[in-house]
């Protein structure tokens, strides 16, 4: 456990560092004409994410407050890769990438990542900021102007710190554990 747990210590900070620069490529994708409509709603519900009031932890909690919106951009990136036509070259690099760490989450969360997929499924039919997902995928007005509100969030991003220590894994795990929908 003591490797899983100096991972779990390596990536999330990581992940936090690299967010911005996650969101700014998932909106690209979200952008290009070429990306296929199944991939759009997937990437369009994990970016709408960061703009929910209340998301599962509270954006403003120490260490852990952006790692949920890291980890949704990570699932819906691997169910934007699952579409069909989504292995394209122009979309594979950054959705593999994001995707890839999907193991980790699922390693770190154990029998909890079954209720983060779902609930990262459910936020196709969601809406945040009054836009929902089928307006960003469906009117290229709105998706313009949300393409644009992601830029502004990567450029306003600080990263939070977040302390190497397994009390703030256990943190994280405690409040996905009670947050997320049964």
């Amino acid at each position: 456990m003591a490797d899983e747990t100096s991972r779990f210590l390596d990536a999330f900070p990581a992940w936090l560092r690299a967010l911005a620069d996650d969101a700014v490529a998932l909106a690209g994708l979200l952008a290009a004409e070429s990306t296929p409509v199944g991939a759009r709603r997937a990437i369009a519900g994990g970016l709408n994410y960061l703009f929910k009031s209340l998301d599962l932890v509270p954006d403003g909690i120490d260490d852990i407050g952006y790692l949920d919106d890291a980890f949704v951009l990570r699932i819906a990136a691997r169910d934007a890769l699952a579409q069909e036509g989504a292995r394209n070259a122009d979309l594979k690099g950054t959705l593999e990438r994001l995707a890839g760490d999907v193991d980790t989450i699922k390693a770190f969360l154990g029998d909890d990542q079954a209720r983060l997929e779902s609930y990262v499924r459910g936020l196709s039919k969601g809406a945040a900021r009054g836009r929902t997902v089928d307006e960003i995928v469906d009117k290229a007005e709105t998706r313009r102007d949300f393409v644009s509100d992601i830029h502004a969030f990567a450029k306003s991003y600080q990263s939070p710190t977040f302390s190497r220590d397994e009390k703030t894994l256990v943190k994280m795990k405690s409040f996905l554990s009670a947050r997320l929908p049964s």
